[in-house]
């Protein structure tokens, strides 16, 4: 019989870095909060403005994750949500985002199909694992 030692590299976490997309009819907003995001540590893959736009990316580039803004010109983000939760396989995970207190509109997100809502001015890579954390935690959706 052999002995065998179990390799440290075996059991050790490998951090990979969250692929992201970001819905948003403002621009300057995309490309701003791409470039924190991406000195943080995450990945954009993409910086849609529009629900079709998103799907079409999300479906190309398979993100991890989707950050939706809630005001989207035309659109409802609550519909593009619920787009990219149906349309896309697999869905990325779905965080609704606003300039709205999230107080105001905590059970339209709660009845989404999003994960939950981070209120823009507190987006950064910290809020968003934080949040992906505390759902990861409470179990399946």
């Amino acid at each position: 019989s052999v002995d065998v030692e179990p390799v440290g590299a075996c059991h050790r976490r490998i951090d990979v870095p969250l692929r992201c997309l970001i819905v948003d009819d403002n621009a300057r907003f995309r490309e701003s909060m791409r470039d924190l995001l991406e000195s943080e540590g995450l990945v954009v893959v993409g910086t849609p403005a529009s629900g079709a736009e998103a799907v079409r990316i999300a479906r190309e580039l398979r993100p991890d994750l989707a950050l939706v803004d809630i005001d989207l010109g035309e659109e409802s983000g609550f519909d593009v949500v619920r787009m990219l939760d149906n349309e896309v396989r697999p869905p990325p995970r779905l965080i609704l985002i606003s300039t709205h207190d999230g107080r105001e509109i905590s059970e339209l997100v709660a009845a989404s199909g999003a994960l939950g809502f981070l209120a823009k001015l507190d987006l950064s890579a910290a809020t968003i694992t934080e949040l992906l954390a505390r759902v990861d935690g409470a179990g399946p959706r």
